[in-house]
């Protein structure tokens, strides 16, 4: 019971984080939200580590762990993140979310190829289900504005709540989705051997790693100018950002710590659930609603729990017979 608590602690606070970092980039930028929820990322995980005692074990943490970390650092909260924001900048998060899903896609195939772990029909099934829920959000229509009341038509047309850049949203929800999918990999190689020490450890060298990256590249003066140009408006949703995502990765820690992964896997995938909630409070105006963005995240969803749950255990769990089973337990690699 406690590790369905903590993972679904862990998918709302994934999705706030979401919500809140879209809320900022409505007029802030991806770059200027970076330089502030890196650093707070860091700062999270080094209280907990205070706290817990984990910082007095550092020593312990492995040199080639370390590497492996500092590399999930840069790949999952600098060129994940960075694409992330931007595709939820460029076309919202109802739109971009079952996209960036295709990291449970990337991860099983790295899984398969550079791990060797099986992959039967049913996963196979369920990743087509979340590639199909993505293209349906692509065609729910973009809802207007009314005119003005008293306006005419001619002066007043209908205007767009929001447009959204497709082809930008797209691109760099799929460059998320390669990060976000990569970065398991990387974890897993790392954590491996490290024992009770990696988490909190492991994320605090990952973010220790994306802050350095970040400190270098503010050493541009391009990019320093747009970090410094942040609106005192957007700051409050920056730091809520980078709180709740690390709130959220701490959530996950304890949930895998407490209850088997087939478990808190499944779970985590609703929050694709709390995104679309927490988008109709927090950025009504800046995101595409309708019916087709909500089919889309439920064949998401559907697909994500037939990857994410061991296939044996769905099969046996829907009394699906046997025949039909012995097809959907074949390995596909």
């Amino acid at each position: 019971m406690l590790g369905v608590i903590f993972a679904l602690l862990s998918a709302g606070t994934f999705a706030f984080n979401n919500a809140a970092m879209r809320r900022g980039v409505v007029t802030g930028t991806p770059i200027q939200g970076m330089a502030l929820t890196v650093p707070i990322g860091v700062a999270c995980f080094l209280l907990v580590a205070v706290v817990t005692g984990q910082i007095f074990r550092v020593t312990e943490f492995p040199l080639a762990a370390a590497a492996w970390m500092a590399g999930v650092g840069l790949v999952h909260f600098i060129f994940g993140r960075y694409c992330n924001y931007r595709a939820n900048r460029e076309a919202g998060v109802n739109l971009t979310a079952p996209v960036i899903q295709l990291q449970i896609i990337v991860t099983l195939v790295l899984a398969i190829v550079i791990l060797r772990e099986p992959c039967t029909v049913l996963q196979a099934i369920g990743g087509l289900m979340i590639v199909a829920g993505s293209f349906i959000t692509q065609r729910q229509p973009v809802r207007a504005r009314p005119a003005n009341a008293g306006a005419t038509a001619e002066t007043k047309p209908a205007t767009p709540l929001f447009v959204p850049h497709y082809f930008l949203g797209y691109l760099f929800a799929i460059g998320a989705a390669i990060g976000y999918g990569t970065s398991p990999i990387l974890a897993r190689f790392a954590l491996a051997e490290t024992g009770a020490i990696g988490g909190v450890l492991g994320g605090l060298i990952a973010y220790g790693a994306a802050t350095l990256f970040v400190a270098v590249v503010m050493l541009w003066p391009a990019v320093l100018k747009d970090a410094m140009s942040l609106k005192r408006e957007n700051m409050p949703w920056f730091i809520a950002s980078g709180v709740f995502v690390a709130m959220a990765q701490g959530f996950f820690y304890a949930a895998v710590a407490v209850a088997p992964i087939m478990l808190v896997m499944p779970i985590l995938q609703f929050s694709l659930v709390f995104r679309l909630i927490f988008a109709m409070w927090l950025t009504p105006d800046h995101e595409v609603f309708g019916w087709l963005v909500i089919l889309g995240v439920l064949v998401s969803i559907t697909g994500s729990l037939m990857v994410a749950i061991d296939t044996n255990y769905l099969i046996q769990s829907l009394a699906i017979p046997d025949a039909l089973g012995s097809l959907l337990r074949l390995r596909v690699g």
